[in-house]
């Protein structure tokens, strides 16, 4: 597999080995080539196309600023990556350059038992950090799909999406405030205050939420402090199989809508897993005999979490839904992040070959009253790209609500298509890239967004992202350019580049 990349100076690859050392300046094939693959469909068949130049390892806030300072004295694009698991694009380098991988920043640097916070850095993993936490009876309640494997400067860049979010919120609302190296190489730290552990404050602009989900567009976040909260003393998970996915929808709208205050997820997966039965949740419903199954998670102290979930169960039964059993339901809840850490699965073409696929989830905020139509939609358009090709196998959506601290509201709607990425070719990414871009517009079209948790990134939704924001992407183009005035930061993400077109410069000259 050939490398078309632009070539570093020899100058400029000394100056990175004396910030980093030696040993933390890797050039070799291996290094560069897998810090290139990211979590989302990826075009195998043009893997070259998207290798940085140099792969470095900061181990402080001080070492990313010189770096980062570097790469605007020698015009070089910069590449913040953290743990790779985003399906978002957010990571993956498009024109070479400097890849810069967060994961040597991995100190828990401090636990504020008084003020429940921990500050960290960037490099730190959920799942370590709650581990770290069990002596002092706390956790860190930031749980997405990739728990065992993101990092928290990756979901500080995507702001993604947590599973327990509707108890305990996001990481938008678990983020206190954190160290920024600007594009620039300038250090800032952002919050709702002056202080790093102030939770509300109206002093000034909200600069916290303008760098959360950034995508690497913006900066590299060096260093965060976090809430902590008591571990629950109960948790309680409820798996229900319904009749029919209507039925699943209104029951779902029903729980949601109950105003249980330890209720940390509802969901609703539809049954459409039968010609590619891979992951979540029924794995233990054999092929053919998958039905749609709505669940939930409580989690509090115990005497809230028994009432709560007598009650929840209740309206489960009384709408039609069978409960699945404890066994089934602890199983499913304890597994729900393994399935994250196999990248390929065993799907069966329409012949019954099996073959390795790779599942990809396309995500999006969409209004409660929408679902059904826009469920409809998307099934239309990905079964038509199954119809035509046959690396692409649709399996099922899933649907989540989306608020944080409570149900309700708007809701997660996820898409999963099997992708069998080694048949992959240019033609077939064209109808990969034109069917994001059709799912993108429905979103739109019925009220929704584009994304939920994952980021605007990928080829084809990337595109229609004025279109959902309207002159706000102008305020944007504006602010990236103010920010990152020789566009070295992540080049090329977000429609972006259009900030430093000659037409859009005269405009504001």
């Amino acid at each position: 597999m050939a490398t078309a990349l632009r070539s570093i100076p020899d100058a400029a690859l000394g100056e990175l080995r004396s910030i980093c050392g030696e040993a933390f300046v890797l050039t070799d094939r291996s290094a560069r080539f897998n810090r290139a693959r990211v979590s989302t469909a990826f075009p195998v068949h043009r893997w070259a196309d998207f290798v940085p130049d140099v792969v470095v390892l900061p181990a402080t806030a001080a070492e990313v600023s010189d770096i980062v300072r570097l790469a605007n004295a020698w015009s070089l694009p910069v590449v913040p990556r953290a743990g790779g698991t985003g399906i978002s694009d957010g990571a993956r380098p498009l024109r070479g350059g400097i890849l810069v991988d967060i994961k040597r920043m991995d100190q828990i640097l401090e636990v504020d038992l008084a003020n429940r916070t921990a500050t960290v850095q960037p490099g730190v993993n959920m799942r370590v950090l709650t581990d770290y936490l069990r002596p002092f009876g706390l956790i860190y309640p930031d749980q997405p799909g990739s728990y065992s494997q993101s990092l928290i400067g990756g979901r500080i860049g995507t702001n993604g999406w947590s599973m327990v979010g509707g108890r305990y919120g996001h990481p938008r609302d678990l983020v206190v405030s954190f160290e920024m190296v600007l594009p620039t190489g300038d250090i800032v730290r952002v919050g709702d205050g002056g202080g790093k552990s102030i939770r509300k404050s109206s002093s000034g602009y909200q600069l916290k939420h303008l760098f959360m989900g950034h995508q690497g567009t913006l900066g590299i976040a060096t260093e965060a402090t976090v809430e902590v909260v008591t571990r629950p003393e109960c948790e309680l998970p409820a798996y229900f199989a319904v009749e029919d996915w209507m039925a699943g929808y209104r029951v779902l709208g029903t729980i949601a809508h109950e105003g249980v205050a330890t209720l940390s997820r509802v969901f609703l997966y539809d049954g459409w897993r039968l010609e590619y039965p891979l992951s979540e949740p029924l794995d233990f419903i054999s092929p053919g005999q998958a039905v749609p199954c709505v669940g939930f998670a409580l989690h509090g102290i115990e005497e809230e979490v028994r009432g709560a979930g007598k009650r929840l169960m209740r309206v489960l039964s009384q709408a039609g839904g069978r409960y699945l059993g404890d066994e089934v339901s602890r199983f499913e809840w304890a597994s729900r992040y393994d399935r994250y850490i196999q990248p390929l699965h065993l799907g069966r073409a329409r012949d019954g070959q099996v073959i390795p696929m790779y599942g990809h989830a396309q995500d999006a905020a969409i209004p409660y009253s929408e679902l059904p139509t826009v469920r409809q939609k998307y099934e239309q358009i990905v079964r038509s790209l199954s119809e035509r090709h046959e690396v692409f196998l649709f399996e099922e959506t899933a649907v989540h609500p989306n608020g944080a601290f409570r149900a309700g509201g708007d809701y997660n709607m996820e898409l999963r298509v099997g992708i069998w990425e080694q048949r992959l070719n240019d033609e077939s990414w064209a109808a990969w890239v034109k069917a994001k871009r059709d799912l993108a517009i429905v979103a739109i079209e019925h009220g929704g967004s584009i994304s939920n948790g994952h980021g605007t990134v990928c080829d084809g939704e990337v595109d229609v992202l004025p279109l959902e924001l309207g002159h706000a992407f102008e305020v944007m183009k504006k602010i990236k350019r103010t920010l990152d005035p020789n566009n070295v930061m992540n080049p090329g993400k977000m429609g972006l580049d259009a900030a430093y077109e000659s037409e859009f410069r005269d405009d504001d000259t």
